[in-house]
This record gives C-alpha cells, structure tokens and sequence, in this order.
C-alpha cells in the first residue's frame, strides 16, 4: 500500500474541519428549503457524517490513519456519550425485546464464520491460484485476522494474527480488505436505518416491541423536558467525561491483571483495556438510570451524547479510503463476497423467525463493527435505543476468538494448507 502524506496533517484542523462539516450537514438537514427536504428524505444525515470526511480521507486532504482524532472519539468521547445515553434507559423495556436480538446476533456470528470458507472457495474456483501460496503468504492466514475482527474487535484480530502467523505484508492488506468492506456495510446500514419499514414489511416481522421502547421513552422525555442551565450542562459534563475518568482509571488496572494473573482469559479480550471502559461506562450509566440522575434527560443528556457519537462517526468516517481497492483487488473481492454471504445468512434467519431489521442491522454490527459502531447503527433507528448495540457488542469479544479460530480452520481446510 503507497504512502501518501496528506494536504492537512494538524489535528485540530482536521478537527475544524470535520465539525463544521458536521455543522453544514445538520443546519442543511434542519432546512425548510424544498431541495434539502427532498434530498435528505433519500439520503440519511448519518450517512453523509460518515460518507464525507471518507471523501476527504480518499482525496488525501486528511489522513484518518495519521490522525489521533479516532482514538480520542473513541477512548474519550464513546464512553461518555455510552454514560448519557444510558441513564435515561428503560431497562425493563430492553428485556421485553426478547431472544430475537440475541438470536440474530449469533446468526451474524455464523454468517462470518461460513461466509469466509465460502467466499474463499467462490473466489478460488474463478482464480484458483489463490488457494496456493506458501506459509505465512497463504491467503487464508490473513483472512483469518479478518474473521477475528468482524466477530470480535482488534484483540481477537490480534490473536488469530498470533494464531496463524499471517505475514505483516499480507496482515496490512487484510487491515485495508477489513476496513473497508465493514465501513461499506455500515454505510447500507446507515441509509436503510432511516427507512426500516419496507423490510419489516418483507419480513412480516413484529416492531411493537421496539417501538413500545422508543416511544415510552420519549414519553418519559417529555415529561421531564425543561430549558437547561449552565449548572445543568457542567452536571450532565461532569457526569459523562467523571465516569469516563473513572472507567479508564479502572481499565488500567483490571486490564493488565487479568493479563498476568490469567492469560487464559485473553481469549475472551478480558485483557483489553477498551473492552473494560465500555463495560464500566455502560453499566455506570445503567446503574444511574435507577437514581434522580435519571432527570438529566430532561436538560438533554442523550442530546449531548447524541454530539459525541457524530463526531465519532465523522472520525470512523476519515478511516475509510474508497482509492484502497485498488491496490489489491481480489483481496476486496473475497471481502465482498463474504459480506454478502454474511447478509444472506442473516436475512435468511430475519425471515425465518420474522426479525425486525433492527435486530438484523444491530446484530450485525455487533459482530462487525463492535462496541465503537454498533451503537452508531442503533441510535441511526432512535437515539434511546443506542445501548442495545452496545450490549450485544459485548456478546462479540467474548465469541470473537473462537468463532474466528474454527473460520480460520475451515479456510486452511480449503486451501489445502
């Protein structure tokens, strides 16, 4: 893959730039203008968050790969907007959502862990050539770090990495193959999140539930919904970036204890730091949801959190370059491929049990995208439900190693290796 070094390398610039892009986006989206209500009853506001800054990614403006921003949405940001969204959360009504989420969760799990041996052996029955190679050059090693990352999230890629000692050549490409083929993906399910009815229609599937949760927490919004002050604002602040603080100072701790004390469990990505601060803030933020803290909604605590998780957005955005196919395109063909078995297996699944397209985008971005996108995909439905996604990403580090070692098995079992 070239190097390139791009027009804008200052971090708060690119962070300028992305937020007005952001401030364009929404003050178009708020327009009484017939022109924008037409456009962006077709294109979703999300989308275009996520769809730009990949533009100015691809044209080399930015650098999503050189620039800090993503980590810091991602440590500092995600957590806090975890803890805003959540204290206002109905748990009850998450429970009454029944075994389906679940359900299609785990039928996202199969579909990549089938859909890798099946895109592998599509591809290689065109380019047979492809289920050769020698050691740590074989394809299907570095397919394998893939399948840890779409199941689980950078530990398990890491761990099949270790597993099946793919080459670093051969890993980076993978890296660019895994990038850009779930940030596609997401993309599909950004745009059809703002129109879900049509395919619930298809499905015949039963939405009350969802809905139920939706609207009786708008209802309890509505309720407690008042002018915020200044003091309210620092209180909702406080509380976000306090727990944040105080998931990062526990994460440094549990984290490399767990790592030393029991290495077995670095299968499940008990060992990763992130994995230890979204599970702090969550449940932080659900344990204030039974307190007065609760009230916060009323002064917009998810409004807030709803600003943390577009810039968010906008920094996965920059991670995506559209150009990077073309440095190995066959690679990007397998990957596509697999999504598409991926898709497949969990529309098969939706129809069978009559699954909402909810519980389709969010279990699948669970697997693919993890704690960092899942709520991204859920809040594009309704901002309240954004801890569905998280709560089912949690699910996918601790299936992530094993569903993508059999993947990586059943890969090797096709290449011959």
């Amino acid at each position: 893959m070239e190097e390139h070094t791009p027009l804008i390398t200052n971090d708060a610039v690119v962070f300028g730039i992305l937020m007005a892009t952001l401030a364009l986006i929404f003050s178009t989206a708020a327009s009484k203008s017939p022109f924008f209500k037409k456009f962006y009853g077709v294109v979703p506001t999300v989308l275009l968050c996520y769809f730009i800054p990949a533009v100015f990614n691809s044209l080399g403006i930015i650098s999503g790969e050189d620039s800090n921003l993503y980590f810091v949405a991602s440590r500092y940001l995600l957590p806090a907007s975890l803890v805003l969204f959540t204290i206002s959360i109905d748990i009850k009504g998450i429970m009454k959502l029944g075994p389906k989420a679940i359900t299609m969760f785990f039928a996202g799990t199969l579909g990549i862990m089938l859909g890798g041996p099946l895109a592998l052996m599509t591809v290689g029955f065109i380019q047979p050539d492809l289920l050769g190679g020698n050691g740590p050059e074989e394809i299907w090693r570095g397919l394998a770090t893939i399948a840890g990352s779409w199941i689980g999230g950078g530990a398990n890629q890491t761990a099949m990495l270790e597993v099946f000692g793919a080459s670093s050549d051969l890993f980076a490409q993978m890296i660019a193959v895994d990038v850009l083929v779930a940030n596609l993906w997401m993309a599909f399910l950004l745009y059809w999140a703002a129109k879900p009815e049509k395919i619930d229609r298809f499905f015949k599937a039963d939405t009350s539930a969802i809905y139920e949760l939706r609207d009786k927490i708008a209802d309890f919004r509505s309720k407690i919904m008042r002018i915020p002050t200044l003091s309210d604002s620092m209180v909702i602040m406080g509380i976000g970036f306090g727990i944040t603080g105080i998931a990062h100072w526990m994460a440094d701790g549990i984290a490399p204890y767990i790592a030393e004390n029991f290495p077995a469990l670095k299968q499940y990505s008990l060992d990763s730091t992130f994995f230890w601060i979204v599970v702090i803030a969550t449940t932080a933020g659900l344990m204030l949801s039974f307190t007065k803290a609760r009230n916060l909604e009323g002064a917009g605590a998810s409004r807030f959190g709803s600003v943390f998780l577009y810039v968010l957005v906008a920094t996965i955005g920059m991670q995506m370059d559209l150009g990077a196919v073309l440095d190995n395109p066959i690679l990007f063909v397998i990957g596509i491929v697999w999504m598409v078995f991926h898709i497949l297996i969990m529309l098969v699944v939706a129809w069978i049990i009559k699954a909402p397209f909810f519980y389709v985008a969010v279990g699948s971005q669970a697997n693919v995208g993890g704690a960092a996108s899942a709520p991204i995909v859920a809040s594009a439905f309704d901002a309240s439900l954004a801890p569905v996604g998280v709560l089912l990403a949690v699910l996918g580090y601790a299936a992530g190693t094993y569903g993508a070692y059999l993947c990586g098995l059943m890969m090797q079992g096709i290449s011959g290796g």
